[in-house]
């Protein structure tokens, strides 16, 4: 892995686990906004904790060294959470403002994934 690749990765894994990190946190404590926002897009308020637990435990296997299957389930995790919010802003007719969040979240995920370290993908084997 080149310096280049090395920095690419680290600069997008951390600001996407701090994204991850502090929306996990504002939907477990299911601040005002957030609640809000989920109601309007339709969706029931408990949906709040299942995805606060789920992007908090997928920070946790990113970061973390070792278990690479793991770590692929975190990134399509956070490849279909933020998917998701984005069809879900887009299928209610929400502005741009509302897109920003998820769109750069989605792009700092396949940034991550594509230049992780070897270390931290998986090797395939035929079977």
């Amino acid at each position: 892995m080149t310096k280049r690749n090395k920095i690419i990765y680290w600069i997008a894994t951390i600001w996407l686990s701090l994204g991850m990190l502090s929306t996990g946190i504002v939907q477990l404590i299911k601040m005002e906004n957030e609640v809000t926002m989920m109601k309007n897009l339709g969706y029931p308020i408990y949906i709040l904790t299942i995805l606060g637990v789920w992007k908090i435990l997928g920070v946790i296997a990113v970061l973390v060294p070792k278990f690479p299957i793991i770590k692929e389930w975190a990134y399509a995790g956070f490849f279909f959470a933020m998917s998701g919010a984005v069809f879900s802003h887009l299928a209610n007719g929400d502005g741009g403002k509302d897109f920003f969040g998820p769109i750069l979240l989605l792009v700092l995920t396949f940034v991550s994934w594509y230049f992780r370290p070897a270390d931290r993908k998986t090797t395939t084997t035929n079977l």
